[in-house]
């Protein structure tokens, strides 16, 4: 049996120049990039729409990392 290993995918956003000066701000007193920041939270809204029914997804074999 071969097991998959996680890979992290890359995408690409526009956001308005406000949102992305405060994602910036926030980054720069968490001592963080935009990037780490902007996928974290991602993450939790993500994770966030699934507790509250808004995402319906079965669970995948992988955890909470579905394609």
């Amino acid at each position: 049996m071969t097991e998959e290993k996680a890979v992290a995918k890359r995408i690409t956003i526009t956001l308005p120049d406000v949102v992305h000066a405060e994602l910036a701000k926030w980054a720069e007193q968490r001592g963080q990039t935009t990037a780490p920041l902007a996928a974290f939270l991602i993450e939790l809204a993500i994770r966030d729409a699934k507790e509250s029914g808004e995402l319906k997804t079965p669970l995948s074999a992988k955890g909470d990392r579905d394609e």
